[in-house]
């Protein structure tokens, strides 16, 4: 690497970034709605293009809506830093945005210190990872695991076609293939992300270093029954929808206890009663279940148990049910090596840091399909995250955005390769 002096991260900058960013998708709340595709989404997205070419990198917006700035050589492999843009609806300040600022903010503390790195560094905002349409859209596209029936197909909780909400905004869903990075043409991926938990808070260490990422399996159910007027249907005459889906919600805690793992989490996230009166005993009840583990079978184990779950409870009720998974994302080990060369350079810093699994799913994992990745935690103040309550401490923001730092000069100061951990 060619340079003049050591770079040092600009406090001043990121928090400016970070605001900026933020700037986009404020909802009454006091939160941030900026769903993938949005309006909201891709404003922050063309503002955040505009920012990256006036500090001199190559950018570029590829067929699925992420967003590229390169600095160094505009040829041959690179080191891929960055997160996600998008939110949950009236989510948080960090959550992915956090991430992106963190790895631009670095790109720019390098350029500042004169330096052109050996191996060239993209920062990288992708989209649609919070799961509108699936989740993790942009990362799995890039890591080319994305296919054209799968764009085809999918839709979000309001039957929005993907491809529709992609053609909104200028993208063609056609192209999306063209997405795929070729094996060998990203070296490493680096993410920076809030923990969204309270274990790193709970042990007053300032650095998480992920070796595992939950996988995902998100499914939508609905059970139907018959509407009703609720004072004069009998008790054990009715056919409650919302009944079956409440015997349903009091198995889970059961069904982890008796096949899962620490590691293991079954939500009801999304409900939807029918028709949603006051008066009227519910006659359909569509909902929500997100299940997660770090294995693979324990994930296995846990959807057959809660489809189980939900056959008794439709029968136990005089319900119909119907199940639809609507995304599978596999459970990742990341890359020891590239994990062993952040802890490295942590202990360095004098930054304690905690080896440690990630319940929640991110960009890193699919990432670990295309080149080895690594995803780096700081702490989430009371573990609040997807919500406007949602905080991380200064001090620990700036102790994550040296460790990023140190470690892409690092990765980009020599010819290091991995051979990726699957």
């Amino acid at each position: 690497m060619n340079g003049r002096s050591a770079p040092a991260i600009d406090s001043g900058r990121l928090r400016e970034l970070l605001s900026d960013i933020n700037s986009f998708g404020v909802d009454s709340s006091g939160g941030y709605s900026r769903p993938g595709f949005s309006d909201a989404d891709m404003a922050a997205r063309h503002w955040l293009k505009d920012r990256m070419t006036s500090e001199g990198l190559a950018t570029w917006l590829d067929a699925v809506g992420n967003l590229f700035g390169r600095l160094g050589p505009q040829d041959g492999p690179c080191i891929m830093t960055g997160s996600h843009l998008d939110t949950v609806p009236q989510g948080g300040a960090y959550d992915g945005a956090l991430g992106v600022a963190v790895a631009l903010e670095c790109v720019l503390a390098i350029r500042d210190a004169g330096i052109e790195p050996a191996i060239p560094i993209e920062v990288v905002a992708t989209s649609e990872e919070e799961g509108r349409f699936g989740g993790m859209l942009g990362s799995q596209a890039i890591a080319g695991l994305v296919t054209s029936e799968w764009i085809a197909n999918a839709s979000d909780a309001d039957g929005v076609r993907l491809p529709d909400a992609m053609r909104a905004q200028g993208l063609d869903p056609l192209r999306a293939e063209t997405a795929r990075r070729e094996p060998g043409m990203v070296t490493a991926f680096v993410e920076l992300h809030v923990e969204q938990g309270p274990v790193l808070e709970a042990a007053s260490v300032p650095i998480g270093i992920a070796d595992s990422v939950s996988g995902i399996i998100h499914r939508g159910v609905t059970l139907s029954g018959a509407a009703n007027h609720s004072g004069t249907t009998p008790m054990e005459m009715r056919a409650d929808a919302f009944a079956g889906l409440a015997g349903i919600a009091a198995a889970i805690p059961d069904i982890v206890s008796a096949a899962g793992t620490d590691q293991s989490r079954i939500t009801i996230g999304k409900v939807e009663l029918k028709p949603n009166f006051p008066h009227t005993v519910p006659g359909e009840a569509a909902f929500s279940v997100i299940i997660r583990d770090t294995d693979e079978a324990v994930m296995r184990r846990l959807a057959r148990a809660i489809d189980d779950a939900i056959e008794q409870g439709a029968k136990r009720n005089r319900l119909r049910y119907e199940l639809v998974e609507r995304s599978r994302i596999a459970p990742v080990l990341l890359d020891v090596r590239l994990a062993d060369l952040l802890a490295a350079e942590a202990e360095k810093l004098g930054l304690g840091h905690l080896r440690m699994a990630s319940g929640a799913g991110h960009d890193a994992q699919t990432m670990q399909a295309l080149c080895p990745s690594a995803l780096i935690f700081v702490p989430s103040r009371g573990g609040i995250s997807h919500a406007p309550e949602e905080w991380t401490d200064w001090e620990a923001i700036l102790a994550g955005a040296r460790l990023m730092l140190a470690s892409l000069m690092r990765l980009s100061a020599s010819d290091l390769r991995f051979a990726a951990t699957r």
